[in-house]
């Protein structure tokens, strides 16, 4: 009976955290779409897509979902093990921005694309707490970063900042928008999804006590 009880009682906590994480991928992508009709520059690894999907002809989701899934291909010598969370971030982020990108309006002024900008950041940060606080597992590039932690032993600030500039710079040479909002969002996602995670995470539900 209490085991009844009790997997009753966890169903609506994982319905709950399920519906977080598939709302922050969505809020995800629409952020995107946002940073990027502003034009002013865009965070290292979507300058990395952007490029791509210059180069390539392809649609700026396929870019983000085919990177997305051989990043982790990556995972198998790291012998990391992805989550719900981690196939849904391949999957819903690409195609949440490419169908946001043709109903958000290029900024087409400065004053405009930095309200698109600065909207976009704090959004991603929010979509941020929403889908790691959700607690299924870590997007597949955060996992990259994770796994050469682990295997390598170097910290997390040398090996997330090495992963970084590497596809900044490979993005930035194939045609990614690198500017004001590469600065911006690298001084600021870090404080928001500092911020905003304590609030955005899903707690465990406290468990029914056996009948008397």
């Amino acid at each position: 009976m209490e085991l009844k009880a009790n997997l009753g009682h966890h169903a609506p906590h994982m319905l709950r955290r399920f519906v977080q994480l598939q709302a922050g991928l969505v809020l995800y992508g629409a952020s995107m779409a946002l940073m990027i009709r502003a034009g002013l520059g865009l965070d290292p690894w979507d300058v990395f897509h952007q490029g791509i999907a210059d180069q390539a002809g392809l649609s700026f989701g396929t870019v983000v979902i085919v990177t997305g899934a051989l990043v982790l291909l990556a995972w198998l010598p790291l012998r990391q093990a992805p989550g719900v969370g981690t196939i849904s971030n391949i999957i819903v982020i690409g195609v949440v921005v490419d169908l946001a990108l043709p109903v958000v309006p290029d900024a087409g002024s400065f004053p405009v694309g930095l309200a698109m900008l600065l909207s976009g950041v704090v959004l991603n940060g929010v979509a941020g707490g929403l889908y790691i606080g959700a607690g299924f597992g870590p997007g597949p590039r955060d996992g990259l970063m994770t796994g050469l932690v682990a295997r390598t032993g170097g910290s997390i600030r040398v090996v997330r900042t090495s992963i970084e500039v590497a596809v900044l710079l490979v993005g930035a040479a194939l045609g990614g928008t690198v500017g004001l909002g590469t600065v911006v969002y690298a001084l600021s996602i870090g404080p928001l999804v500092h911020a905003f995670l304590p609030r955005l995470t899903v707690r465990e539900p406290v468990p029914v006590p056996a009948p008397a």
